[in-house]
């Protein structure tokens, strides 16, 4: 019987739930499921566990070297909880004879529909709404609709062109940057292909869905929002690094750009220190745009299925 041994999530109510669904599914295709929930992490727990399973379903935390040489008789399988390799050492799980995957596709629809709820708070100016009531203040402010207006999609990739999907009913127009374009598809999904410029240049708000890498860090910094409309707004779902924060603060302090939403920044947890908790036009969320429990299930479930499915004989090379 494969053993898989998940380490994602905390000892609450809804994860507990989850993990019980997901050892009975596991059971269900004759797999051993056993949830080890590391708050804090510890890798020397994390070690003992791979070190009597077959594979493992894993979070953000770093996973190198150090673990790979120690788990290389037992786990041959690591799944990350996500869309990203984040702090997985590919060569060191490749030299160790480890293969690495990701639930990519699992929490598309969940992603999709955060960047479209901050893009909505922020277009009609929901959060300093929020804090001035709460203050006491009866201030009525003017905000812009969504309806009609132009949508600038960074990355159409599965996340981006659900977006897309989402904001059909608004009557939108939408423009799609892609370093690799499918140009059959944005046709068939009446997307308009645009270079970076022309997209920051014309787009009423802008949404990032590209993976973090040596080519998109810092890809939206002073020059690019210096493109921006100044009521426009940007949202970031994806990974924090590709927004250069010092840069975003300035333009939002500034009045240059209408409104910022970030489920993700340069450095988590979010420093209390950090200028952009200070601005009336930035909507800041606690990178939870996946946090849903119909896109957590999708996870466990194709975490558990590509565990299923993987023959260490057959599927040597990193996914």
């Amino acid at each position: 019987m494969k053993r898989i041994v998940s380490f994602f999530g905390e000892k609450t109510e809804i994860f507990c739930d989850l993990n019980e669904r997901a050892q009975e599914y596991a059971s269900s295709l004759g797999i051993k499921y056993r949830w080890v929930p590391q708050n804090p992490f510890s890798q020397e727990e994390v070690i003992r566990e791979l070190q009597q399973a077959d594979a493992g379903i894993i979070d953000i935390e770093p996973y190198g070297e150090a673990v790979f040489s120690r788990i290389k008789e037992s786990a041959k399988l690591l799944v990350r909880f996500g869309v990203g390799y984040d702090k997985v050492d590919l060569e060191a799980a490749s030299r160790n004879g480890i293969a690495v995957a990701r639930t990519t596709g699992a929490n598309t629809t969940a992603v999709a529909e955060m960047a479209l709820s901050l893009m909505l708070s922020c277009k009609r100016r929901i959060p300093k709404y929020q804090s001035r009531t709460r203050a006491g203040e009866w201030v009525k402010d003017i905000g812009h609709e969504m309806i009609g207006a132009t949508v600038g999609i960074v990355g159409y990739g599965a996340i981006g062109r659900r977006l897309a999907r989402l904001l059909s009913g608004f009557d939108c127009r939408i423009l799609a940057y892609d370093p690799f374009p499918r140009k059959e598809v944005m046709e068939e999904d009446g997307v308009e292909l645009a270079s970076m410029e022309e997209l920051l240049c014309q787009a009423d708000a802008v949404s990032i869905h590209v993976p973090l890498t040596e080519d998109t860090y810092h890809m939206i910094d002073e020059k690019a929002l210096g493109l921006m409309k100044p009521e426009a707004v940007i949202v970031n779902t994806a990974r924090g690094g590709i927004i250069e924060e010092e840069a975003l603060y300035h333009a939002l302090e500034e009045g240059r750009l209408g409104a910022a939403g970030l489920d993700v920044f340069e450095k988590e947890p979010l420093s209390p220190d950090s200028p952009l908790l200070t601005l009336e036009n930035a909507v800041l969320t606690p990178h939870v745009s996946s946090q849903t429990v119909e896109s957590l299930w999708n996870i466990y479930k194709m975490a558990i299925d590509i565990s299923a499915g993987f023959s260490p004989e057959r599927d040597r090379p990193i996914f």
